[in-house]
């Protein structure tokens, strides 16, 4: 077939664009990616090998070949893999859907660095072009019919694909190096890469006749014989992750099931609970060899930030993809490294609290998510829970266990409250008797914190309670009134009041009352039913998009300046707009600190008629 020229999808030329122009300090992470893809299409034909020996040359030594020519100004990087055809070579090298280009420019886009990302979306190839002005590709498949391409490319606009001479299979990757870079064609200089960054490959990779990498697998190694920087060095190989772990669990029995694992807590997770990643999960080796590069069944869900790699002899080499799913061994493996993963977390609890926060700032949500999705079966994830506490300062967090120890002698509950941003949260109305009783609340700000309530209801005998539920009931003060404290308007001006507010509000809410509970706030809005409904409110104004706030019986302190001028106003001059002005405001700034408002620039408006009566009022 002639050479045939094609031309790049829009965000692959953007990508391309990018790296052949980078200034990034550590090019040679061009060789690492390449390498990574090497190593990925030799574990597919191995693979491959344990069922079917009706392959191109059957016989051939599964490794990774790198060879330098300085004169020449070119690297090689071949391997014995699986091979791609034509058609593979498209979709693979030339199309957005297997390159994951998107992704990765708009998490440029986001900030990140380039360097970090490569790899991650599967753009690891193209990190050639940040070394090379041209790469070709020669390829054959390992299906016996197949033929050889050969792939070329300088970058730009199009690249082009014919028939090539190759007579085993795999992959050999030609860069034709930019003249400052010719310095990576030195064999010294390709050792000292694969040395640093693919070390831990488990294939051999030859430069020259010399095997340059260790191959000796971390997680078969004894944890005696293992050191903290080669767990680090093994992390950074695995996930392309330059910062060093948060936990790192080297894992090792033999009874009931033969287990042999290695697994991370990255200190980013790069994942978030709501936004579904389908690309995760740990490798699966059985005798030396990968079964599946991600298994998302060898640990809970929520535990799917977790990287590493489990081997077991206990699973048979032949066994499919299928099966594994079902295994008996799989679930096994799965309660095991559970429960250890668990310990590991508790132990960080105890003795490195601080490795321990920064480890629930990134991942509270999925710990949440397993709670919620686990409701008869959540005792282990419980104790991880962490808050904010009107008892604690700053960003200081407490845990359930601790809140109990701290309760008040007559104290029968676990108080919280409800809101979306700390600060907010700490100025609610709702403390104000909490604050007057000495009574402990945590901040919960999480949308999905009222989720996690409702799925608990107790703690260690505790009813978890909202400080806003309508039937809460507080131990009396000793004394109610401060001294200095206004007399509150009669009971007829205050009926009025009332009246008015319910009227302008209309059926935002359900009832206007005297608060017994009220301090130093005018006012607050109480749920008018406890319940789910209400927890789950938070959730609600994320996901609806016409969400409106549940009507709210409206509280109001008798007491507060406000309200008593308010009265005091209406009695003199009951069609006096201000009126209205003033209880919409005050409306909305209880929903704000709810954290439940829709829109608050629709205040503004409002806002600059209530100066526009105060500015005027002293005119």
């Amino acid at each position: 077939m002639d050479r045939e020229a094609l031309t790049f999808k829009t965000e692959v030329r953007q990508l391309l664009d990018i790296l052949a122009n980078a200034l990034y300090t550590d090019k040679a992470i061009f060789l690492r990616e390449l390498i990574s893809n090497a190593s990925d299409a030799l574990n597919r034909v191995q693979f491959e090998l344990l069922t079917n020996r009706e392959v191109v040359d059957p016989e051939a030594e599964l490794a990774i070949r790198v060879e330098g020519d300085e004169e020449k100004g070119t690297i090689t990087v071949s391997d014995t893999g699986i091979g791609m055809t034509r058609e593979e070579l498209i979709e693979n090298l030339g199309t957005i859907a297997h390159s994951g280009a998107r992704a990765f420019l708009e998490h440029l886009k986001e900030g990140a660095s380039a360097v970090e990302l490569i790899g991650q979306f599967g753009v690891g190839f193209y990190a050639a072009f940040m070394v090379a002005d041209e790469v070709e590709v020669i390829t054959r498949s390992y299906r016996p019919q197949a033929r050889a391409w050969r792939w070329r490319s300088d970058g730009q606009e199009t690249y082009t694909i014919e028939e090539a001479e190759k007579e085993g299979r795999g992959t050999d990757v030609i860069l034709h190096l930019k003249e400052e870079a010719r310095e990576f064609a030195s064999p010294w200089r390709l050792k000292q890469i694969i040395r640093k960054h693919s070390n831990y490959i488990a294939f051999p990779i030859y430069v020259g006749d010399e095997v340059v990498n260790e191959r000796t697998a971390p997680w078969r190694t004894s944890p005696q014989e293992m050191t903290e920087e080669a767990y680090i060095d093994f992390y950074k190989q695995l996930t392309l992750d330059d910062e060093p772990p948060l936990l790192h669990l080297h894992f090792v029995a033999d009874a009931p099931v033969n287990i042999r694992s290695l697994l991370y807590i990255p200190r980013k997770g790069g994942i978030s609970a709501v936004t579904r990643r389908t690309e995760f999960g740990l490798r699966l080796y059985s005798h030396h060899v990968l079964i599946q590069q991600r298994n998302r069944d060898l640990l809970p869900e929520h535990f799917r930030f977790v990287e590493g790699v489990v081997e077991s002899e206990d699973i048979p080499l032949n066994i499919s993809r299928e099966t594994v799913q079902s295994s008996r061994v799989i679930a096994q493996i799965r309660r095991a490294l559970n429960k250890r993963l668990l310990k590991a977390l508790r132990t960080m609890m105890e003795e490195r609290p601080a490795d321990y926060t920064a480890f629930w700032n990134e991942y509270a949500p999925f710990i949440k998510e397993g709670i919620i999705t686990q409701p008869f079966d959540h005792d282990d994830l419980v104790p991880l829970l962490r808050f904010h506490s009107s008892a604690l300062e700053g960003d200081a967090l407490t845990s359930l266990a601790d809140y109990v120890a701290r309760m008040k002698p007559e104290q029968e509950a676990i108080y919280y409250i409800l809101g979306d941003r700390l600060e907010s949260v700490r100025h609610s109305p709702h403390l104000d008797p909490f604050r007057a009783r000495g009574l402990e609340v945590l901040y919960l700000t999480d949308p999905f914190d009222g989720m996690v309530m409702q799925t608990l209801r107790e703690f260690e005998g505790k009813p978890l309670r909202n400080v806003d539920d309508p039937a809460l009931m507080l131990p009396p003060l000793e004394e109610e009134r401060e001294e200095g404290d206004e007399a509150p308007p009669s009971d007829e001006t205050l009926a009025s009041l009332r009246e008015r507010i319910k009227a302008v509000l209309g059926e935002r809410i359900t009832e206007v009352r005297p608060s017994q509970m009220l301090r130093g706030h005018p006012a607050r809005l109480v749920s008018a039913e406890g319940g789910a409904a209400r927890d789950f409110e938070q959730v609600r104004r994320l996901v609806e998009q016409d969400y409106r706030a549940a009507p709210r019986i409206l509280e109001i302190n008798p007491r507060h300046p406000l309200i008593r001028g308010l009265a005091a106003r209406l009695e003199r001059t009951p069609d006096d707009p201000l009126i209205e002005l003033a209880i919409e405001q005050l409306y909305d700034n209880l929903l704000l600190l709810e954290g439940l408002h829709t829109n608050p620039a629709e205040m503004v408006p409002r806002l600059q008629q209530l100066l526009e009566v105060a500015v005027g009022s002293d005119a």
